[in-house]
């Protein structure tokens, strides 16, 4: 072997050279990345608390505050602030004379591209969905996410029936979302024509949160009303 072909061999790195600086950048990148988490979590966190505070009280228009609940095996129970319990989370609203005004609930399903999560608004007396605000979608720009965005689209909210049975168990009548121009019925969505898809999730999701959430906001409707 020629000198030249011997110390072209010998410049190169060894195996277990190679493993231990890839090993040291991997520790070093998995490092800053956790760094940076904890560090921008607290922002993320209060940034999201601030947009859900937004969403509730865009929905409880006449809301001056409010008050937590949550829906777990024991039915409706009042919970201090955001303390991230188990359960599926009711934001009831109160004006300054400490009348009851509404409901803000959270509700999510699968859409075109990603979960797509919703606060509504909810109206115990006319038993009827009052609004709708997107907290989360990452669906097609200019498509899916007209959802948030499309004014015939969200008027299918203003006063959308959420009727119970007589006795206050099951909903009377399933909340669809139908093809563009066919609603019939009040508790029909007209779905956005080209975002078929992210239509069908709100429907989906409207549907099977008010079926579990209905129900049980009816039945304690009077302490939610009376609270002060």
């Amino acid at each position: 072997m020629s000198d030249e072909a011997q110390n072209s061999a010998l410049a190169q790195p060894s195996s277990v050279s190679l493993v231990g600086t890839l090993s040291t950048v991997a520790m070093i990148s998995g490092f800053l990345v956790v760094l940076v988490y904890q560090i921008t979590l607290p922002a993320i966190t209060a940034n999201k608390k601030e947009a859900l505070e937004r969403a509730i009280f865009s929905l409880l228009r006449s809301g001056d505050r409010r008050e937590n609940y949550r829906v777990g095996k024991d039915g409706l129970t009042r919970v201090e602030g955001d303390d991230g319990s188990a359960g599926r989370h009711v934001y009831a609203g109160y004006n300054d004379d400490n009348q009851f005004v509404g409901l803000a609930i959270e509700a999510a399903a699968p859409g075109y591209q990603d979960v797509v999560r919703v606060l509504y608004g909810y109206a115990p007396e006319c038993q009827c969905i009052t609004g709708i605000y997107v907290l989360e979608s990452k669906e097609t720009p200019g498509l899916g996410d007209k959802v948030e965005t499309d004014e015939s689209f969200l008027e299918n909210f203003r006063a959308l029936d959420g009727q119970l049975n007589a006795d206050m168990t099951v909903l009377a009548n399933d909340i669809r979302t139908v093809k563009h121009g066919s609603k019939k019925n009040p508790w029909e969505i007209d779905a956005i024509s080209g975002a078929t898809v992210t239509s069908k999730a709100i429907g989906r999701m409207l549907n099977d949160s008010a079926k579990l959430m209905f129900p049980v906001v009816q039945l304690h409707r009077a302490q939610l009303e009376e609270r002060r």
